[in-house]
This record gives C-alpha cells, sequence and structure tokens, in this order.
C-alpha cells in the first residue's frame, strides 16, 4: 500500500483529536485553525454524540454572549476537552501568554491570558499545542506565568494539562512533569531532548507518532475543510486538499 501524503496541518490536527476521543465536548478557542479541524475531526469520528466548540464558527459557536457562556459552561463540568496555547511553556506544565522578560516593561508581547487560568483549572482534559518544538518556546521556567500546571496548593482544582503536542512530538503530563511518548517522523529521542529547553522521562514504549489514517484525510479534505473555510480560509487553502480543488 502506497504511504500517504500529507500536510504538517493534516498529520498535526490528527494527532490533536486522536488526544481528545471519548470527549463528550471539545472546544478550540480563537486563531487555531490546527485546534479547530482537530475538535471537528473528533467529533466526525465519534462512534457516539460529541458536540465540537469553535469559537466563531456559526453553528460551532452555540452561545450568543461570547467567552463568558463557554466559561459557564466548564464551570458547570460540561467541557470535557480544550485546547490551550502558550507563547513558552514549561516542564512543570506553566504556560506564559504575557510574554518574555520582566513584567511590565517585557521584551515582547504575547497576546494576553484571558480565560486560560479559569479553564486550565476547571477543564479536566487539557491539551497543550504548540507547532514550533524549540528550547525558545519549551523553557525550562516561563518569564510569567498565564496558567499553572499545577496547584497552587489548597485551591480547588478538577483540570489541568493531560497531553502536550508539539510539531515534533507528543508528551503526556502527570505528577507535575512531562513523559515523552513519542516522536514525529524524522525526529529522535535525542533530536527531541535537543530542541527541548526542559527535562523530560522516556515512556519505555516510547515510538514514532501514527500518521493519518486515509478516512481522517477523506474527512479533513472534504466536510471539515468546507465548515472551516469561512473562518480560516487561508489555512484551508494552505493545508487541507479541499481548498486547491473546489
Amino acid at each position: 500500500m502506497p504511504a500517504l501524503d500529507f500536510s504538517k496541518g493534516e498529520f498535526l490536527a490528527t494527532v490533536l483529536a486522536r488526544a481528545v476521543q471519548g470527549s463528550r465536548t471539545v472546544a478550540a478557542g480563537t486563531n487555531s485553525p490546527i485546534p479547530a479541524a482537530a475538535a471537528l475531526l473528533a467529533r466526525a469520528r465519534a462512534p457516539a454524540a460529541m458536540e465540537a466548540i469553535v469559537l466563531g464558527l456559526g453553528e460551532y459557536w452555540p452561545f450568543t454572549d461570547g467567552g463568558r457562556e463557554l466559561f459557564d459552561f466548564a464551570a458547570q463540568g460540561r467541557l470535557d476537552s480544550f485546547f490551550l496555547g502558550g507563547g513558552q511553556i514549561d516542564g512543570a506544565g506553566n504556560i506564559n501568554l504575557v510574554g518574555v522578560g520582566g513584567y511590565p516593561a517585557g521584551k515582547m508581547r504575547f497576546p494576553g491570558s484571558y480565560g486560560s487560568a479559569y479553564l486550565y483549572a476547571l477543564v479536566p482534559n487539557v491539551v497543550l499545542f504548540r507547532e514550533e518544538h524549540s528550547p525558545r518556546v519549551l523553557v525550562e521556567r516561563v518569564d510569567f506565568i498565564s496558567a499553572r500546571g499545577i496547584g497552587p496548593e489548597g485551591a480547588y482544582r478538577t483540570g489541568g494539562p493531560r497531553l502536550l503536542v508539539t510539531g515534533r512530538a507528543v508528551f503526556r503530563f502527570a505528577g507535575g512533569a512531562f513523559l515523552l511518548l513519542s516522536y514525529h517522523a524524522g525526529e529522535s529521542v535525542g533530536s527531541i531532548r535537543a530542541a527541548t529547553g526542559f527535562a523530560f522521562a522516556v515512556a519505555p514504549d516510547v515510538h514514532e507518532t501514527a500518521p493519518p489514517e486515509p478516512e481522517d484525510l477523506a474527512f479533513l479534505r472534504g466536510p471539515i475543510a468546507n465548515a472551516l473555510r469561512p473562518l480560516y480560509p487561508r489555512f484551508v487553502a494552505n493545508a487541507l486538499s479541499a481548498g486547491t480543488h473546489s
């Protein structure tokens, strides 16, 4: 059987979709085309009903009062999985969405935290995602903690990071540290260590990340591309083959 041809965006959307399998509800935030594609793919492949929520995407955004309703939805225990990124992510699962350097006079500003700390503490299955995998992104300690990976001690917390997916690898977060589960094609344990600014353990069965299945690509290039095109036309055109054939 010939090898499948797929884009990096299609590959990462498939990896993220696997990370939320079994959820009743999954949500992706703003400016997140790959997580949005993953949410819709997980919904398409779910054997039972799954609700996919994508900020700003027509029928997949069921709220009328913006993010406040999503926060209420999460507080009621109705949001199972959420994709969250960070300008920096450290080995304790802390994320930085504020900026690099001392606050407030840093040398680089990020978009801002919005509801990241709130959702990080409430959503049971938070999947961290950052396509860039380098020592400047995956750092030993973030310059500013927008949202804590664990704690603080005594705080009510039902959620937190479960997986970290990057353009190079997949990690599990447990016991306050990351464990390398798989590396993508062309990578190795050694190359992942060289590209990561924090220490991590390696799973005994670490392996190469599985590629998309033909069914995944059919969904992504067909109904998912059509659904995402109004919100993410450039992503569809560049990453999903359907964008070049319609």
